[in-house]
């Protein structure tokens, strides 16, 4: 991978952060758990595997009723074909291990301080992986970095649903052209 030189990044957007680990979120201290045992991890890998082999009406219903009730028909294929798989699934948590063992850290606060013209973050209001309490964190240290909420209920998974890849490509978009806008002036 190649480096892109400093000066040429013009903005860094965070959407949905998972900057630290929320030690109130259930759902994370239950992934966090599996992905660390090398025994629950085999476990869950053969597990998808097996839902992954099974008839395909079967597996999607799986899916859509345990992963993704209000994901779109693609994201809901993407993954029966792609995360069903038992190399996929041992990766995803070998990188969820390594993600929370990094980000059990606190965050780089003085590269973030000089760097926070430059940075803009979106959270959402009910985001265990991102919670409003890092929002805050973020505004206590670096109070010039561009912070926003995302009221329309897209959640964590927005990129699984049409209405949330939609919604977050134009924030996201407006923010980079107003962003540009403020370079250029």
């Amino acid at each position: 991978m190649q480096k892109v030189p400093e000066e040429e990044v013009k903005i860094f957007l965070g959407l949905y952060p998972f900057l630290t680990l929320n030690k109130n979120a259930m759902k994370q201290s239950a992934i966090g758990y599996v992905a660390r045992s090398s025994l629950l991890s085999k476990g869950v890998s053969l597990l998808a595997s097996f839902i992954g082999s099974l008839q395909a009406s079967v597996t999607r219903s799986i899916v859509k009723r345990f992963l993704g009730s209000s994901w779109s028909a693609t994201a809901i294929d993407a993954g029966c074909s792609h995360l069903l798989q038992y190399h996929t699934m041992r990766n995803v948590l070998f990188m969820a291990k390594t993600e929370f063992q990094k980000l059990n850290e606190e965050p780089d606060w003085n590269f973030i301080r000089a760097k926070q013209a430059q940075i803009a973050f979106l959270f959402g209001v009910d985001d265990h992986w991102g919670p409003l309490t890092h929002l805050e964190e973020i505004s206590k240290h670096a109070p010039r970095v561009a912070l926003s909420i995302e009221k329309e209920g897209h959640t964590h998974g927005y990129c699984c649903t049409e209405a949330g890849s939609f919604w977050v490509a134009d924030y996201a978009a407006n923010l980079i052209k107003n962003q540009m806008l403020v370079g250029d002036s």
